[in-house]
């Protein structure tokens, strides 16, 4: 018996009771991954809005979006209020909210999923398997010393499927860029801490025993760059581009 089914009633009548046996088939589980300003979170509101269109109910996530607002916000300007997933929330138990409120969920919108943590990410593939709901994640797969997110390769090893968003992100060299580069004073950052959501008024730092004074009084940019010019520490001629992420 699963965690999920634990938690179950065994009255019929129960909300929470008849739901994971609603669906005769398991949910999936996808992880659509991409460097910063490919456009992960426009795809996460248009999978939204077509599902919803075709009278699905879902549930939207989202783990620190760089708006440090409880919501999914693309870059091209477009907004969707969202659910916050906290360190230690239990995702089953925003779905048990819900059937507890009568409301069915057919499928999960998960935003900036790199930052869930792998325990998160086991729940997301319980409530896909156990519940039949289809979860859609989005996030980056590596963090700014190019090292896979806990969240992330969690959702590599698990995933029903993987895909890489097709929006092409170029370095300054005009090659495919991949790489999330962590920038102060245009000098490339190789440690620091794991986790920094950065936008133009705000961040949010976790996974870190150091002080933040020195985050607070420099300016932190991100620059997605190609493997080699990631590698070399080259930020190309202008190091100044528009629309990068800003940390100060």
């Amino acid at each position: 018996m699963t965690a999920l089914e634990e938690a179950v009633p065994d009255d019929p009548t129960d909300a929470l009771s008849p739901v994971p046996a609603a669906r005769a088939r398991g949910g999936r589980l996808k992880f659509c991954y991409g460097p910063m300003d490919c456009g992960k979170s426009t795809l996460a509101l248009q999978i939204d809005h077509n599902h919803a269109r075709q009278g699905r109910r879902g549930l939207v996530l989202v783990r620190h979006d760089r708006s440090g607002a409880p919501q999914i916000s693309s870059r091209i300007g477009i907004t969707r209020r969202a659910t916050e997933v906290g360190t230690s929330t239990d995702v089953r138990d925003l779905v048990r909210e819900r059937w507890a409120g009568g409301q069915h969920v057919d499928y999960i919108i998960v935003d900036e999923a790199q930052f869930l943590s792998p325990v998160q990410v086991d729940q997301l593939a319980e409530l896909a398997d156990e519940a039949g709901i289809d979860v859609y994640c989005f996030g980056i797969a590596t963090d700014f010393r190019s090292r896979l997110f806990p969240g992330a390769g969690r959702l590599f090893e698990l995933a029903d499927e993987l895909q890489p968003v097709q929006v092409e992100v170029l370095c300054w060299c005009g090659l495919p860029g991949r790489f999330n580069a962590r920038v102060a004073d245009d000098e490339i950052l190789r440690e620091g801490d794991t986790v920094v959501v950065a936008d133009t008024e705000q961040s949010v730092v976790e996974s870190s025993a150091s002080a933040r004074s020195d985050a607070e009084s420099t300016t932190v940019r991100y620059q997605v760059l190609c493997r080699r010019h990631f590698r070399l520490g080259n930020l190309g001629p202008v190091t100044a581009h528009h629309g990068q992420l800003r940390l100060s």
